[in-house]
């Protein structure tokens, strides 16, 4: 039944690698279980009400992922809106927490429509190949710099970007053991590789008491937080400021995706000879379906994770895997304290194999053609650098086209090309 329903076999996967991937993307998913009660507390939401629509939204809509798009990517929150929506929308503008998730609502509701019109689809097609290794290689170093950070091995700098954290802290211990170890496991091609990195490093950081068992296993959802939504910002804002509130969460969202879909597409080998994700507009629909979905459960705009690479790692090929992630997020509504028990050091570990595997993607760039290599160079450096895949795919369509036009090959650019363009130089500008 499985098989027929997701084509297991077909992918050249099998149910127990379907089940593993799936655990794996979890474990180094589940963080958001408390990074996202722990923002969205400074904007005055209980922690223990987020967790629980946290993990309702992500099971739900991972759920809806598997099932609709067939591919082992998983949803949650995405970082980065969240935080907007706590600094930005609350803090800074003064709407309230229900006015907030009215933008994220309206937001979800944008990018539906250009999902539906296929204008989201053409501007993945329009997109150079070139541009789309880099997309992968970029998230590839992004996991990596949050892999490194998340391990504590690399902490703000004092007169530098970034410099070495206390490297004699227990917790680097058990980031390098299990880094050690998910590497190690790699090279011997263990299946499951990287959930046994993580099952490994727990195991060693219960022993030094980097983390340690809860007190409580089970603990009752609380759904509090349904459907307070208000659209009252538009008079608050203005049709104006409320309109470029919506532009800007919505231009972050629709290319975050679109990246994170190209760069888990090229590590699972999901894309086509052209450089195309079949079923690209299901995956694309069911994202934006989540933004909505995030809006009107007070949990932020939901979106695809890019660390959903690391169960494609694990050997995750169809979304049977996401059926997985998405049942264990649904469980962790009651037993959110264990979930607690995996340490950040454990996770972190994996995102840096992950990342080492999708910046190879590099290598298939022609570094000889300077219009289309720097523009690539360009947007894979700028993701780690300013913590946003959408800041990246800014940076390399401008120079793509700016450096193009140099060339002389203006006329080879998309319209589409030059009007995304266009779109990130205005909202560079605003920002």
């Amino acid at each position: 039944m499985l098989d027929r329903m997701f084509g297991i076999r077909a992918a050249g996967s099998s149910v127990n690698a379907e089940v593993v991937g799936g655990a794996t993307t979890f474990m180094t998913m589940a963080y958001i279980l408390f990074v996202n009660g722990l923002i969205l507390s400074s904007a005055g939401l209980p922690p223990a009400q987020v967790l629980t629509v946290t993990a309702l939204v992500a099971g739900v809509m991972t759920i809806a992922m598997g099932v609709v798009a067939n591919y082992p990517f998983a949803i949650a929150p995405g970082m980065g809106i969240n935080a907007a929506v706590a600094g930005t929308l609350v803090a800074t503008q003064h709407l309230t927490v229900a006015e907030a998730m009215g933008v994220i609502v309206a937001e979800g509701i944008a990018i539906t429509v250009l999902v539906v019109a296929g204008i989201r689809e053409r501007v993945l097609d329009a997109i150079p190949d070139s541009l789309k290794r880099a997309i992968g290689a970029g998230i590839g170093l992004f996991l990596a710099v949050i892999g490194l950070t998340g391990g504590g091995v690399v902490v703000a700098g004092k007169g530098t970007l970034l410099t070495l954290g206390d490297l004699h802290h227990r917790g680097i211990a058990v980031f390098l053991v299990g880094l050690l170890l998910g590497f190690g496991l790699t090279v011997r091609r263990v299946r499951g590789a990287l959930l046994f990195a993580i099952g490994g490093a727990t195991a060693l950081a219960l022993v030094l008491g980097v983390a340690h068992m809860p007190s409580a296993v089970v603990s009752a959802p609380d759904f509090g937080l349904l459907g307070q939504v208000s659209f009252g910002f538009v008079a608050k804002l203005g049709v104006l400021g409320a309109a470029l509130a919506v532009f800007s969460l919505m231009l972050s969202d629709f290319f975050d995706t679109i990246g994170t879909a190209i760069g888990l597409g090229e590590e699972g080998k999901f894309l086509d000879t052209n450089g195309r994700l079949p079923r690209m507009r299901n995956v694309l629909f069911v994202d934006s379906l989540a933004a909505i979905a995030g809006g009107l459960t007070s949990s932020s705009s939901a979106t695809t994770y890019i660390e959903s690479a690391s169960g494609i790692a694990a050997g995750a090929r169809t979304g049977f895997a996401s059926v997985v992630t998405g049942v264990l997020f649904l469980v962790a509504m009651f037993i959110g304290p264990l979930a607690g028990v995996v340490p950040p050091q454990a996770t972190a570990s994996a995102l840096v194999v992950v990342g080492f595997a999708m910046t190879g993607m590099l290598r298939d760039v022609d570094w000889k053609d300077v219009p289309q290599a720097a523009p690539a160079f360009l947007c894979a450096i700028t993701m780690p650098l300013t913590w946003s895949i959408a800041n990246g795919i800014g940076a390399g369509v401008i120079a793509h086209v700016v450096l193009m036009t140099f060339a002389g090959r203006a006329r080879s650019v998309s319209p589409i090309v030059w009007g995304v363009a266009a779109a990130f130089a205005t909202f560079f500008a605003a920002a």
